[in-house]
């Protein structure tokens, strides 16, 4: 390694699945902003529970007073983004119960919020979780689960970049 930690080697990060659930390639997703990839690479989950977790640690760079939408920078500068269900931001945070504010270090695993995925559904909205890379340009990244894996939040690695 050399002075300042030039030529150091950038270790594999993996995100961690945020939810209990059914995985979904996000070109699938039925929102273009998400299935085109305009904020970057990453997949979806069909959320089979309704605790949603950090899939990385790092910093809470913003968290939508809504529940359904958090931002968190990680220590190497990626910057990842969780977001619950397609135009729920219109549900007005009605069934989420936050447990987190934006600003604060969290870990992978830490609970972020508590949603009824049933009252999503009730009032028509679809409750795919996107998981993406917004800076994926800077961080390229592998999938690492194939569309209709089932996951456990916490225990399966469903992203890596380095």
């Amino acid at each position: 390694m050399g002075l300042f930690g030039f030529g150091k080697k950038k270790e594999k990060v993996e995100l961690k699945a945020v939810v209990d659930g059914i995985i979904k390639d996000l070109k699938n997703v039925e929102d273009e902003v998400f299935s085109k990839g305009f904020l970057g690479e990453g997949l979806a989950i069909v959320p089979k529970s309704n605790n949603f977790y950090a899939p990385v640690s790092g910093e809470l760079s913003s968290v939508f007073p809504t529940g359904h939408a958090f931002g968190i920078n990680t220590d190497d500068g990626a910057e990842v983004l969780i977001h619950i269900g397609i135009d729920t931001v219109q549900m007005e945070g009605d069934g989420f119960d936050l447990k987190v504010e934006q600003g604060q270090k969290v870990k992978a695993g830490d609970l972020l919020v508590v949603c009824d995925v049933d009252n999503i559904k009730n009032k028509g909205y679809k409750t795919d979780t996107i998981l993406i890379i917004t800076n994926s340009d800077d961080f390229p990244s592998e999938q690492l689960v194939t569309e209709g894996t089932e996951v456990k939040a916490n225990e399966i690695s469903v992203i890596a970049f380095k």
